[in-house]
Parts: structure tokens; C-alpha cells; sequence
């Protein structure tokens, strides 16, 4: 009986004779929408920022929850979904170098998720309600995201592999001086100080010469580590900071690079502590990015 239906279903909305759960809506959507503003910046290659991806998820799951509730149905129509979808793009890519690009990337990829879904209800064959709700699994859900994370993984396997390089945003503040540059996430840079056992992140001359007083070009630039850093002991402000660190790179068994310690260091907003600066000639920097973490 539709009555029992009812009150066996206190926290569910009862829609053309279906109980719909908030709370499951809710947090299904949640749990999409995150995964597929993930992917999209993942595609395109651009620098993470989580914090902005799960409140772009929220926007989409409260707009997903509101479609539902009685009175409404015109958030279902064309225009508020395609309103959503641009505000949570808006939300997620603000800060990208590309927005438009993520912006676009964000829809084929909502697009092809979307699908999948809909196939994987058709398969299962889960009513959809008000062209909204599918009341699939989890594990269902799960499983549909990730066959259609895979196929779009394949179709841009090498943006996807530009991805996995991980840009970050740098800021350093050192004797006064200040300086913001873009850093590589270099999974393979096992980079240290053997003295003190800090990180070490490699920047390039130009990146560094923010940090330093003016005339210190020509010595960042110096081939021989050992000549740079003596010659950056000259200047007083630089009289003990620099040191020498070791390094080994492909066709380097055995190199030095100068080094010192930064008064702060930030990554992507967050401070970070024992880390090293050094610098390299050799890292001439790109217009993706001027260090390598």
C-alpha cells in the first residue's frame, strides 16, 4: 500500500510514487560531482586545488538535492542545469591559467559520467525520478566512474599524463624579499640536504633573483657552484646563507648546486618548514613552470 510506503520512508520524499532520501542524494552527488571536477582538472592538466573542487561538489549537491523538493521541478529544465554546471566551473577554475578550457573539459566530462550512469541504469534497470534521480548503489555508482574515468584517462592519455605532473604555486619570502613562482611536483626529485635532512626545491637563476639583492645575477648563473657560492658570501647581506648540496641527476653522477634557507616558504597557501632553496643554471624554467619540487 502507498501509505505504509510512506511511513516506512520518514526521511524520504515521496515523487511520482518514489521515496527519494535526501541524505543518499546528497552525498551521492557530492561524491560524483567531486570525482568529476577532479577529472576534468586532471585532464587538462592544471594545477590542483581540492579545497575548491569539494566546494564546487557542494554547489552541485545542494542544487541536485533542491531539484527534488516539492515545487521544484523547474530546476530541472535546461537552463538551470546548464546555470549550475557554469557556476560550479566558475567555483572550481577561477584560479586556473585556462578557466575557459577547464570550464569546457568540466562539461564533456560531466557529460560522459552522466552517461555512463544512465547506461549502468538502463542495464540495472533503476527507474529514473524526475529527471534527476537515478537510485543506483554506491557500488554501482563507483563502478560506472570508474570505467568512464578509464575511457576518458585513454581518449586523453597525454594530457592526462602532463597531468599526473603536478603544478604548484610557490611563494618565498627571504630577507625582506618576496617572490611567487610555479613549481613541478617532481614525483621522482628525492632531492635533500644531507646535513639537515631538509627538502630541497631547485628554482631557476631568474626565479631566484627576486629573492636576492640586485647585483647577484651573474653569480646565480655561475657554472662552478663553488665559485657562485663564494662570490655570494661577498655580499653582506649574504654572508653565511649559502652553502653547497650535492645532488646526482641523469649525466650528473655527482654535482653541487648552491643552496639556503628561505625566512618562509609556501605551498599553494599552506606554510611549509624545513625546506631548502637552491638554485640551478641548468633549470632554464618554462612557461609552465620556473622550479621543480
Amino acid at each position: 500500500m502507498p501509505n505504509d510506503k510512506i511511513r516506512s520512508a520518514p526521511r524520504g520524499i515521496l515523487l511520482s510514487m518514489e521515496v527519494i532520501y535526501i541524505d543518499e542524494l546528497f552525498l551521492m552527488n557530492l561524491a560524483a560531482d567531486y570525482v568529476i571536477v577532479l577529472a576534468s582538472a586532471r585532464v587538462c592538466g592544471t594545477a590542483l586545488h581540492r579545497w575548491r573542487y569539494a566546494l564546487s561538489a557542494l554547489v552541485g549537491a545542494i542544487y541536485a538535492s533542491a531539484a527534488v523538493l516539492p515545487g521544484c521541478a523547474f530546476l530541472t529544465g535546461a537552463v538551470p542545469k546548464a546555470a549550475c554546471g557554469a557556476a560550479m566551473a566558475a567555483v572550481a577554475f577561477a584560479g586556473a591559467q585556462k578557466p575557459l578550457r577547464c570550464a569546457v573539459t568540466f562539461f564533456a566530462v560531466a557529460a560522459a559520467f552522466g552517461g555512463a550512469v544512465w547506461a549502468s541504469s538502463m542495464l540495472s534497470g533503476a527507474p529514473i525520478v524526475s529527471g534527476m534521480y537515478i537510485p543506483l548503489s554506491f557500488k554501482v555508482l563507483a563502478l560506472s566512474f570508474a570505467v568512464c574515468y578509464a575511457a576518458v584517462s585513454l581518449v586523453f592519455r597525454r594530457a592526462v599524463k602532463s597531468a599526473q605532473r603536478e603544478i604548484l604555486t610557490v611563494g618565498a619570502v627571504f630577507q625582506g624579499r618576496s617572490a611567487v613562482f610555479r613549481a613541478l611536483r617532481d614525483t621522482g626529485n628525492g632531492l635533500y640536504d644531507p646535513v639537515s635532512g631538509r627538502e630541497v626545491l631547485v628554482v631557476s637563476p631568474a626565479a631566484a633573483e627576486a629573492l636576492l639583492p640586485e647585483g647577484c645575477s651573474l653569480m646565480l648563473r655561475d657554472a662552478d657552484p663553488v665559485r657562485a657560492v663564494e662570490a655570494l658570501g661577498t655580499v653582506p647581506e649574504l654572508r653565511g646563507r649559502f652553502r653547497l648540496i650535492p645532488y646526482s641527476a641523469v649525466g650528473v653522477e655527482s654535482g653541487l648546486l648552491p643552496a639556503f634557507t628561505p625566512d618562509l616558504l609556501t605551498v599553494d597557501g599552506r606554510g611549509q618548514r624545513d625546506v631548502m632553496i637552491a638554485v640551478s643554471p641548468a633549470l632554464a624554467g618554462t612557461d609552465e613552470y620556473e622550479a621543480v619540487f
